[in-house]
């Protein structure tokens, strides 16, 4: 049983986290996650952290946070701002003139398209071509796959029955 005083002590904490959470500032820069719907963010826009699943993000204004993408491409406009890092996960990432990126960008499965007057911060790093995404997708799937094979394995082993020894 909890006590009172530990009561009290998980609510402040619990209040402390809810009032200076990133949520409690989420009014000066939204953070937006979409499924199968486009991100576009414009010119005069600044958000916070945007994510993407099956959809395309195209910024024209300012990213306060991370841009991340699955099965999905990136395309950073002229003058536009991406403060963290920019992934993707299955598709492309497009950096125009002008365009900056403070942190990281990573393509898996994609190609990075930079125009030389476009400025990254951070590291480059690209696993182009499509193939990659088979092999990453499909890796969990085997892997699952042997090691209930194990498992039926053993059991199968330990329940089989001892034979007798032959009589001389």
């Amino acid at each position: 049983m909890i006590r009172s005083g530990a009561r009290s002590i998980c609510f402040y904490a619990l209040l402390f986290w809810v009032v200076f959470s990133s949520a409690a500032f989420a009014k000066d820069n939204p953070s937006y996650t979409q499924l199968g719907r486009s991100i576009n963010v414009g010119p005069s826009e600044k958000v916070g952290d945007l994510t993407c699943f099956g959809c395309n993000i195209h910024i024209r204004g300012e990213v306060a946070g991370d841009v991340l993408t699955f099965g999905g491409s990136v395309t950073v406009e002229d003058q536009a701002q991406v403060a963290g890092d920019v992934s993707i996960f299955g598709g492309d990432a497009r950096l125009d003139r002008g365009a900056r990126v403070a942190g990281d960008v990573s393509v898996f499965g994609g190609q990075v398209r930079r125009d030389p007057q476009a400025a990254i911060a951070g590291d480059v790093t690209s696993f182009g071509g499509h193939g990659w995404l088979l092999p990453i997708l499909l890796m969990p799937i085997v892997l699952l796959g042997l090691l209930v094979a194990l498992v039926v394995w053993i059991v199968q082993r330990t329940r089989r029955p001892a034979l007798p020894a032959a009589a001389a």
